[in-house]
C-alpha cells in the first residue's frame, strides 16, 4: 500500500499514457510466471498499462548487479515507463539499506515503485 500510493502520485501527475513495468526477481531454474501474474493481476486491477514485462535470475543479490533491473531503471530515465510494479519487496531486497537506497534512486528517476503483495513497513 505504501508503495502503491507513492507510485499512484507519479501516474497522478502525467497527462499521457501512463506505463509501468513489471519485474519480479527468481532464482535459477524458478519459474517467473507466477510472480509476474500476481503483478500483472493487481496492474489489470488498477488499470496500468504495462509497457514491459521482465525478471533476473540472479536470486537474491545486489540490486545493482541485476542487468533486467539495470534496464527498467534506465527506461524510468527516459520516461519511457513510469514506474515498476514487482510482486513483492523481495524482488527489490530483503535488506532494508539496499532497499530503501532503490527506493531513493527510484524516486530521484521521477518514478515510482508498487507492490503486488504488502510489503513489512520499515
Amino acid at each position: 500500500m505504501l508503495r502503491r500510493a507513492q507510485l499512484e502520485t507519479v501516474l497522478r501527475r502525467e497527462s499521457g499514457e501512463k506505463r509501468i513495468a513489471l519485474y519480479v526477481l527468481v532464482s535459477s531454474g524458478q519459474d517467473p510466471a507466477p510472480r509476474l501474474a500476481a503483478a500483472q493481476a493487481l496492474a489489470t486491477r488498477l488499470g496500468w498499462t504495462v509497457a514491459d514485462r521482465t525478471f533476473d535470475v540472479t536470486g537474491p543479490t545486489d540490486p545493482d548487479t541485476r542487468p533486467q533491473l539495470a534496464r527498467l531503471l534506465a527506461a524510468a530515465r527516459r520516461q519511457e515507463i513510469h514506474g515498476i510494479l514487482a510482486a513483492s519487496r523481495g524482488d527489490i531486497s530483503d535488506d532494508d539499506k539496499e532497499y530503501e537506497a532503490m527506493l531513493e534512486h527510484i524516486r530521484t528517476l521521477g518514478a515510482g515503485l508498487a507492490l503486488a503483495r504488502e510489503e513489512n513497513i520499515l
